[in-house]
């Protein structure tokens, strides 16, 4: 990603593998680009050996731009670079995954937190579910709650409508 003023404006230069060399306006590429360019320098930037703190990477980018984000981060992490993600977004968590999938990161370097409440009467408090990640990029346990809005969705769409 190249960015270019011309004529008063600033572009955007964009390299895809599929197509090639691509210009665009930067008032024509929308918030993400803003939002995920501080995430890429920061990864881009750090050596092994440094933390990482990202709080939603995802903001305001398409869904295939939020698994390229999770790959980033797997391929920083692979290099020695600690990084801490907060995030809402199931692409991000299927980039990463993806990307241990296919050896990109070992498993045993991926650590995922599931902050869930506890839902006792008068007890604010959270259970900490961790699911560990095979070399394959699945998980062993899948909690309620833990990215399964779209199954939920989905077996809602599914049932019979009632009108």
């Amino acid at each position: 990603m190249v960015f270019f003023r011309s004529k008063n404006t600033i572009n955007v230069e964009v390299f895809d593998t599929l197509k090639g060399k691509a210009q665009y306006r930067s008032t024509n590429v929308g918030f993400g680009i803003t939002y995920v360019l501080p995430v890429i320098v920061a990864l881009l930037s750090s050596s092994p050996g440094a933390l990482v703190l990202l709080e939603n990477p995802e903001a305001h980018l398409h869904p295939q731009g939020q698994a390229k984000v999770g790959e980033l981060i797997a391929r920083a992490a692979s290099c020695g670079i600690q990084v801490v993600v907060e995030t809402h977004s199931d692409h991000v968590l299927n980039g990463i995954l993806i990307a241990v999938h296919a050896g990109i990161l070992k498993p045993e370097e991926v650590n995922l937190h599931f902050f869930q409440r506890t839902n006792k009467p008068d007890d604010m408090s959270s259970e900490i579910i961790s699911p560990k990640v095979n070399r394959d990029g699945r998980l062993d346990q899948w909690p309620d709650g833990f990215f399964d809005e779209w199954d939920k969705s989905l077996e809602r769409l599914l049932e019979p409508s009632s009108v």
